[in-house]
């Protein structure tokens, strides 16, 4: 709509300063001739809008003039306040500063808007943890995000302390800095590593130091751009192994709150038929050894297949039985 896009172009110039023609059409997707028809109406309306030739040359505002209006539609406003549950600000220290932010942009709002932005703390909550792993930041077993966030920021090279899952050693690592990306409540930095995408955890990092040389990034190459290259890595790792368990029916609700994410297809619900009958569960695992995690719920649950996957859990019942066979010293 055209007012929305008169409304686009006012903030943008209120942001930016001076703006050319040509990205202002590239950021609204429409044509140059379009954004000096829009001009013309802003001038029109009042707005001391004004345009300079040039190579150097622009479109921007009067020194001095700014207006209020934010622009923001009943849905914007509530989305901006949902945005204060997502816990990735906490994390990387901002919340007094989205707080703040926020406050402003309430008092900004139209009267009518402000009831249904207050409204969206008390009736929306998201909470980016994952179940059964407390409530640490997911940065909490190593450095403070702080330390990642400068050397992003700084663009300098980062020295890492970094201990990869199943090795106890840790190993150092002087990495090249994209950015930080939270995927699942889980922090990880996103960098080059001797010129190859690489993909750290942030609980992973036992030391990390920003260095004084400024970062190698590859030319032309973003974070977004980085990220796509590892997420569709991992995405193509070999398929996961499917196993297939039986579970006391009278246990099958709270089998489903732990496990849930690893079962494949719906099982029959859980309150019918005698509690200690026997559901089976088609369910997927990254590894056969994966499925030891099953063992929390002892003898309610019982893996039927594949035949390695009963191996890992005989060995590890195994394991267990030998360690508290033993009497204490």
């Amino acid at each position: 709509m055209k007012a929305d896009r008169l409304l686009s172009i006012l903030l943008l110039l209120q942001t930016r300063g001076q703006v050319s023609a040509t990205e202002l059409a590239e950021r609204l997707e429409v044509s140059v001739r379009t954004i000096y028809r829009d001009v013309e109406s802003l001038s029109a309306a009042g707005v001391p809008v004004f345009t300079e030739r040039g190579r150097h040359g622009g479109i921007g505002l009067l020194p001095g003039y700014r207006t209020d209006v934010t622009g923001l539609t009943a849905d914007e406003a509530r989305a901006l306040f949902v945005l204060s549950a997502q816990g990735a600000h906490s994390d990387l220290g901002l919340d007094g500063a989205l707080g703040s932010a926020l406050r402003k942009v309430m008092a900004a709002l139209p009267a009518p808007h402000r009831p249904a932005a207050e409204r969206i703390s008390e009736r929306i909550l998201v909470d980016p943890a994952r179940w059964m792993h407390g409530t640490a930041s997911p940065a909490g077993a190593g450095p403070d995000l702080g330390e990642l966030q400068y050397a992003v920021f700084a663009d300098r090279r980062l020295r890492l302390r970094y201990r990869h899952s199943g090795t106890p050693a840790p190993v150092e690592y002087t990495v090249d800095p994209y950015g930080l990306v939270s995927k699942a409540a889980v922090w990880y930095l996103v960098a080059d590593l001797n010129g190859e995408p690489r993909l750290f955890r942030a609980d992973r990092v036992l030391a990390a130091e920003t260095t004084e040389e400024v970062v190698r990034r590859r030319s032309g190459v973003g974070l977004g751009d980085v990220w796509a290259v590892l997420r569709d890595q991992i995405e193509r790792l070999p398929k996961e192994v499917p196993v297939r368990v039986r579970v006391r029916r009278g246990r099958l609700d709270l089998f489903l709150r732990i496990h849930g994410g690893r079962v494949a297809a719906q099982p029959p619900e859980a309150g019918i038929g005698p509690a200690e009958d026997w559901v089976e569960v088609a369910m997927v695992f990254p590894a056969p050894a994966a499925a030891r995690s099953l063992l929390a719920l002892g003898a309610d649950v019982e893996v039927l297949a594949p035949p390695a996957a009963r191996r890992e859990l005989a060995r590890a019942a195994a394991e267990a039985l030998r360690l508290y066979h033993e009497q204490p010293s």
